[in-house]
């Protein structure tokens, strides 16, 4: 099962580059902009989707985010790691005697984030599983570190949405992905509702890679609950 974090940042671009980066690497993204929006998904957990860890930035619209530090302590033992442009040597001491795991100045690059992430899950006993990041299926093969798609021997070129959405179900092949998880990991918590968004994007995604659209080999749909891909063919 991949670990799920909660990624609190209120930069749209920064948020949306780090949520597909942290997905492509098989981790289950979910995204706050805001304290409020921290602390409702925080205190409405559910059985089986239990955050693991915190990205926490501090400059958020209705706060600070150092402010969340102790709550998560007296929550549980969740692993955070800071995320801030603020360099001073005495904040991130505080933060770090407050309670935070690790403080990371923007900008950084993904690779040491991704490390600094494994360091704290271990620290918890979590050690991180690896994602798959190639399938095949019959003709279709997507290769989630170069962003390539094949029909056989045919590139697919693919819109940044359309393909987002199939990366989120390469990341989970054979199991079923739900509506809102789809939404959410997509568009962001805010668009669990908009199914029809869904609809439009599964209908290019199945234009561009099935034969038969009304006969998906690859793109199946659970009625009244979400989308699966198809199992990845066996290795030779």
């Amino acid at each position: 099962m991949s670990h799920r974090v909660l990624l609190v940042e209120d930069d749209r671009v920064l948020r949306s580059s780090l949520r597909e980066a942290l997905s492509i690497e098989g981790y289950d993204v979910r995204t706050a902009a805001s304290l409020a929006d921290a602390r409702a998904q925080l205190q409405h957990e559910q059985p089986g989707s239990v955050i693991d860890l915190v990205l926490l930035d501090l400059g958020l619209p209705d706060g600070d985010g150092q402010s969340l530090l102790p709550e998560l302590r007296a929550k549980r033992n969740i692993p955070v790691i800071v995320i801030s442009a603020r360099e001073a040597e005495g904040q991130k001491i505080r933060l770090l005697d407050d309670g935070a795991d690790d403080y990371l100045v923007k900008p950084f690059g993904i690779g040491e984030l991704l490390a600094r992430m494994r360091v704290a899950l271990r620290h918890r006993g979590r050690n991180s599983e690896p994602a798959l990041l190639h399938y095949r299926h019959g003709p279709l093969e997507v290769e989630l570190k170069t962003r390539s798609v094949r029909l056989g021997q045919v590139e697919v070129h693919l819109t940044p949405t359309e393909y987002a959405l199939l990366a989120r179900l390469v990341r989970h092949a054979g199991q079923v992905v739900t509506h809102r998880q789809l939404l959410a990991d997509v568009w962001g918590a805010e668009y669990t509702e908009q199914t029809h968004y869904l609809r439009l994007y599964m209908g290019q995604l199945r234009a561009k890679l099935e034969t038969n659209r009304t006969d998906p080999q690859h793109l199946m749909t659970e009625p009244g609950v979400g989308y699966r891909l198809a199992e990845p063919d066996a290795a030779d």
